[in-house]
């Protein structure tokens, strides 16, 4: 994503983004989306590599009038839709796009995001504690609950679980006691008052990772519902993309990166057999519709993670397109085995 007068951001993994997206990059006449356009760095890179047009996605409402300066600068080739990637299919074929050449995603919350306090995404800076990316009522999953609601409302039980599934914290149920216990003196209403709870129950990481880390994600990515999204997203972007058009996706963790490496791995053919004593699975399959990139997951230069450390845990996975029909079914909103 772009800098911004305030915060400088720089796209990670922005020139492995860029050759993932065409054979020599970005290409003349060709249509781009890229779906989660933030600052919009990815979509900035694309317009200057190509005589192109790029339609970015987002569901912040901040993002919508910043990027009003950017379509000025691009006139006819930018245009910026409100909503979430996952629904890319209906939002071009509102703007009468049908398929497209090239798809980028950078998962998870934006720099911007986490700098505005008011946001309540930063366990550094205190604001209240939201998390919500775009207008309240546009997560699909929680209703628009922000992350207060949750912390006050679901039992102890359910927080359990979604600190563990999501933040992989494996204190989660110690944690989900110390909240409702205090929740019965005090509810929740700020990042700093979740954060001091958290940092008194989990023992500090000898890497040096602030103990609310783990729980922050694990709020954001449940009240977003992030993981069905990016569901959405991939079943979204098998359907949009032409023969020879390019996906490419960078996550900034383990549960995205496994997402993306698994739907890539059954849409090219690539999926592992339970075991070897098992009929394959994988036969009765439909066609591959993508081809690998590469087999692994592209990391960043020790050059980059050194002047951009945000783009230390950052991974790019990245397919192309072929011309067998997408696969059957859609992901619907909440698929994410946990009830809300």
């Amino acid at each position: 994503m772009a800098p911004t007068s305030r915060t400088p951001h720089t796209p990670v993994l922005l020139s492995q983004v860029l050759d993932a997206l065409g054979p020599r990059g970005p290409r003349d006449g060709a249509t781009y989306v890229d779906g989660t356009f933030g600052a919009g760095g990815y979509s900035t890179a694309i317009l200057e590599s190509a005589d192109c047009r790029v339609f970015g996605i987002d569901r912040d409402p901040n993002v919508l009038k910043a990027a009003e300066h950017l379509m000025t600068r691009y006139p006819g080739r930018l245009r910026v839709l409100g909503g979430c990637y996952g629904d890319m299919v209906k939002l071009l074929a509102d703007a009468g796009v049908e398929h497209v050449d090239g798809i980028a995603l950078d998962l998870g919350v934006s720099s911007m995001q986490i700098d505005t306090a008011e946001r309540g995404f930063s366990f550094r800076k205190d604001g209240p504690l939201d998390m919500r990316m775009g207008h309240a009522g546009s997560s699909s999953l929680t209703g628009g609950l922000s992350a207060a609601d949750v912390i006050n409302v679901y039992d102890e039980e359910q927080l359990a679980d979604i600190i563990y599934t999501y933040g992989e914290e494996r204190a989660s149920r110690k944690i989900a006691a110390a909240i409702v216990m205090d929740r019965e003196t005090q509810p929740f209403t700020r990042t700093e008052q979740l954060a001091g709870l958290l940092r008194r129950i989990v023992k500090k990481s000898k890497d040096g990772i602030d103990p609310a880390t783990r729980t922050f994600q694990a709020l954001r990515i449940y009240v977003n519902d992030e993981l069905g999204e990016l569901d959405r997203g991939l079943a979204a972007a098998e359907r949009l993309l032409s023969p020879g058009g390019r996906l490419a996706v960078v996550s900034f963790h383990s549960l995205e990166d496994r997402k993306v490496k698994n739907f890539l791995q059954a849409r090219s053919g690539h999926a592992p057999r339970a075991s070897r004593h098992l009929p394959d699975a994988s036969a009765d399959a439909p066609a591959p519709t993508f081809e690998l990139l590469k087999r692994g997951a592209i990391k960043p230069t020790a050059e980059e993670t050194q002047s951009n450390p945000r783009a230390r845990s950052a991974r790019l996975r990245a397919a192309e397109r072929n011309s067998s029909p997408p696969w059957p079914g859609e992901v619907g909103p909440g698929d994410n085995g946990l009830a809300a």
